[in-house]
């Protein structure tokens, strides 16, 4: 049997990696932000993190390695706050669908550094399947549970001429796009200006709640 201080060595040294692990994916996104895929390397990385390359090598043995893995924790860090949208059970449809909205344009989401990581990797998409498939599971499974909750939104309200499908791909396709605008024209476009064009599309589509 483990002594009491054999477990909590074990469980520090896995706290530890786990730590250093966050502090790569962290200094990734902050050299992705400035750099871009392409330019950034990494010697970037490691100066950013404040490590060895060798701690890199150990934790995720190769850059394409990092780069996946800093791709999936942006995608299920959104992810996990939506749901944490769609399990609350004391709110209603509509609230969750404003509560969406209003987490989009989150400060927690409208980050310079993570929304320049988002659409760089988006850029590569198409060139590497590996990133391909992280992006496309991320965007059907935003997109089915919007789409059951404008479902449940047109049955309660009575929208017959509604399509909630389309409805989620106008909201999709609409937030990426103020999401770009953001990213590269911040003085042009307010967060809270994107996110009143979003409530004048759900306006537009179930005006007897929004």
């Amino acid at each position: 049997m483990q002594t009491a201080a054999i477990k909590t060595a074990i469980m520090t040294r896995s706290a530890s990696k786990l730590a250093r692990r966050q502090q790569l994916i962290d200094a990734t996104i902050q050299c992705l932000a400035r750099k871009g895929l392409s330019g950034t390397t990494m010697v970037d990385i490691t100066q950013q993190a404040g490590l060895s390359l060798g701690i890199v090598n150990l934790h995720f043995i190769s850059k394409e390695r990092l780069l996946i893995e800093t791709l999936q924790f942006v995608a299920d860090e959104y992810q996990q706050g939506l749901e944490k949208i769609y399990r609350n059970k004391t709110l209603s449809v509509e609230e969750k669908i404003k509560a969406q909205a209003d987490y989009d344009f989150s400060k927690k989401i409208i980050k310079r550094d993570k929304l320049a990581v988002w659409f760089a990797f988006w850029g590569e998409a198409k060139a590497r399947p590996t990133y391909l498939d992280i992006c496309a599971r991320y965007d059907a499974l935003v997109a089915s549970n919007l789409t059951t909750l404008f479902e449940q939104l047109k049955s309660s309200g009575n929208y017959a001429d509604v399509n909630p499908s389309r409805v989620s791909i106008g909201y999709t396709a609409l937030t990426d796009g103020l999401w770009l605008d953001l990213l590269i024209s911040p003085r042009k476009l307010s967060v809270t200006e994107a996110r009143d064009v979003v409530y004048d599309f759900l306006a537009s589509q179930f005006p007897k709640h929004f």
